[in-house]
């Protein structure tokens, strides 16, 4: 199935899409590459934010561009393996039945899966700047990444097995 219906799917039961994936067997390519769309999709979410930061204090665009990809590109991603295993060793000691793949998994869809509210969040920053719009959707972006990640994990280790 396309990455962008399966996204769409998850809004609609994050379980079923993870089931789906883990079912095509462990393979460590997919999840990277997940994990790598994930953040091209959040570094390209930056941009407008950047833009309008540039503007107002004068600083050099391409600056703030080079800074936040290699944030998102090259950090972000040693970040989220290093959370995703904090995870796996956190659902081992709860009773979960599975490898470190599922709790990879878990996480990297669920941050690429709620990439478009990531990219709205992106464009209030950009367009309206510090506002309660920017909080809320700032605030409904992480609500909807921490359901898709705890069902991800869910699917994972306690109903999968």
């Amino acid at each position: 199935m396309p990455v962008t219906t399966d996204i769409v799917a998850t809004y609609k039961g994050p379980r079923r899409v993870v089931a789906r994936i883990l079912a095509m067997g462990p393979r460590e390519d997919r999840a990277l590459a997940i994990l790598m769309g994930g953040c091209a999709l959040a570094f390209t979410a930056q941009m407008p934010r950047l833009a309008r930061e540039a503007h107002f204090t004068g600083q050099d665009l391409n600056m703030l561009l080079g800074g936040a990809l290699f944030g998102l590109i090259f950090i972000a991603p040693l970040i989220l393996y290093t959370l995703s295993w904090v995870t796996y060793l956190v659902a081992r000691v709860l009773g979960g039945k599975g490898g470190s793949y599922g709790a990879r998994l878990a996480l990297f869809w669920a941050f690429l899966a709620a990439s478009p509210l990531m990219l709205l969040n992106g464009l209030t920053a950009g367009f309206i700047g510090p506002s309660p719009a920017l909080s809320l959707v700032g605030g409904l972006w992480f609500a909807l990444f921490c359901w898709f990640w705890v069902s991800g994990l869910i699917q994972a280790y306690w109903i999968a097995k």
